[in-house]
């Protein structure tokens, strides 16, 4: 293709250049061709990309119906409820509840509620009356010295790095105005989770931030002078992540400034990694003593666990040792497969732990 091109091309520049002399719109005409021609010099020349080497200007459009293939799917092909995992129809009710407009439909469902996957309600003749009172659950057992009456709507873990600074610190004080909590996420504890005023759940991951030495092992102490801050109401250990679990993840050198180093307490510029397992415990027993550890050292706040669920006979496993070491858990975060995250293989993120 890029034969022909040429082949057309250059006799056509040089009759322009010759007619140009005469005319106005010759000289346009060269001026458009001259540009193409050098575009199209570049094409050929670079080694990037295949299809624009052998596909010289014609290859750009291939990447512009790229670049715009999302939108088309979206606005021309996708039917309302056909979007995964998330349907238009649903995104746009939340679109209209937070903005306090009307969000009643006419005309009844839209959903095809004769297919093997319709899922519904089944609901009661008689219903109930319906509480006034705030929706609120009170976590912490008998072993917990400060336990926590929690919403049941609440900002689940999203990191400090992953969000920007307006992100998290807006977040927290949408968790101050609606009385519930924000949980860190595993970046740790940072000034803008703090700004807000905002119930805090601090989440422990492998990578031990904001509660580490410099060997990426738990330091109690640190983890001791931030987990008996008045705003931090629990704390919660994650074992396995929905999107990428047992994978653990890497934080590269070029996003560690300054700021993230100390809120991490990592090395400023060097890249970090998070392992896919804890070092703190390696096993059912030692999970438990490390909740019980982490409690003593929160002064008695309720401490639970994330974690997707993999192998059913390991998460039974920890429920029996529970009962027989009367060691509970306050609270237990199951994270889905389906689960999202800044990144992670596609081979994980498609194969790898059990739906919601």
């Amino acid at each position: 293709m890029r034969g022909i091109f040429f082949c057309l091309a250059t006799p056509l520049l040089v009759g322009l250049i010759i007619l140009s002399q005469y005319s106005l719109i010759f000289r346009v005409l060269l001026a458009i061709l001259a540009v193409l021609y050098v575009i199209a010099c570049f094409d050929v020349l670079q080694k990037s990309q295949t299809i624009r080497r052998n596909f010289p200007i014609l290859g750009h459009f291939r990447y512009m119906l790229e670049m715009v293939r999302p939108e088309i799917q979206q606005y021309f092909i996708e039917s309302e409820t056909d979007g995964k995992p998330i349907p238009r129809v649903f995104r746009s009710i939340v679109y209209q509840r937070a903005k306090a407009a009307p969000d009643t439909i006419p005309f009844g469902t839209q959903l095809n509620v004769y297919g093997p996957d319709y899922e519904w309600v089944p609901h009661s003749l008689y219903p109930a009356s319906l509480s006034t009172d705030d929706f609120r659950v009170t976590i912490g057992g008998k072993s917990c010295l400060k336990p926590y009456s929690a919403s049941l709507l609440n900002i689940s873990a999203m990191s400090y790095g992953s969000l920007s600074p307006t992100a998290i610190r807006s977040l927290n004080i949408g968790a101050k105005l609606g009385n519930f909590s924000h949980n860190t996420g595993e970046g740790g504890i940072s000034p803008y989770h703090l700004s807000g005023g905002g119930d805090i759940v601090w989440q422990i991951g492998t990578g031990y931030f904001g509660c580490r030495d410099k060997d990426g092992n738990f330091d109690s102490d640190l983890f001791q002078q931030k987990a008996t801050k008045d705003v931090v109401k629990m704390i919660e250990i994650k074992l396995s992540q929905g999107a990428k679990p047992g994978h653990g993840g890497i934080l590269p050198g070029a996003k560690v400034t300054e700021e993230i180093a100390n809120i991490r307490h990592v090395p400023i510029g060097k890249t970090v990694y998070s392992p896919p397992k804890h070092t703190a415990f390696k096993d059912t027993t030692g999970l438990l003593d490390f909740v019980k550890k982490l409690r003593d050292l929160s002064g008695g706040k309720p401490i639970g666990i994330k974690l997707c669920i993999g192998r059913h006979e390991e998460f039974h496993e920890i429920c029996q040792a529970m009962i027989k070491t009367q060691t509970l858990v306050d609270f237990i975060t199951v994270d889905g497969g389906e689960g999202g995250t800044g990144a992670a293989p596609l081979e994980l993120t498609n194969n790898v732990g059990s739906p919601w």
